[in-house]
């Protein structure tokens, strides 16, 4: 049995995040079922937060360190999701960053062949665990 490819963001709910198709070192994928409790209205249009946190998931996968966290983005949404879309979030990291502490991490969100959103998102690789650095128990910073 080959060891778990991921290092990070082990706990999300898959349901409402995406689920990994493919983590290779500086890129991943991720697919995601939009559903009704993502609906923002009764039309079934869902809410952009959900398509943002499928990017953020396959950003966060594509660095694949375990403290990594995302300090900023960029995005455009480009076009809308509906309840019962498949959607797959494909990233890559487009620059390491200083030391590879700074990675900054290119992703785009699709439902078929059409783009739905895009975005960069500039991210930290602490040494520890972002709440420890938060709480004083850690180092001052990334």
């Amino acid at each position: 049995m080959s060891p778990d490819p991921i290092h990070t963001h082990r706990a999300l709910d898959r349901t409402l995040c995406g689920k990994p198709v493919s983590v290779a070192p500086g890129t991943a994928e991720v697919a995601l079922v939009a559903t009704a409790k993502m609906a923002a209205d009764e039309r079934g249009l869902v809410h952009g937060g959900f398509v943002f946190g499928l990017a953020d998931h396959a950003a966060m996968l594509a660095v694949n360190e375990p403290n990594v966290v995302l300090v900023r983005s960029e995005v455009r949404f480009v076009a809308p999701v509906a309840v019962g879309d498949r959607l797959i979030a494909r990233a890559h990291v487009e620059a390491p960053g200083p030391g590879g502490t700074r990675p900054v991490v290119a992703a785009e969100v699709r439902v078929g062949e059409k783009t739905v959103f895009e975005g960069t998102f500039h991210c930290a690789v602490p040494s520890r665990h972002v709440l420890a650095l938060d709480r004083g128990d850690g180092e001052a910073g990334a």
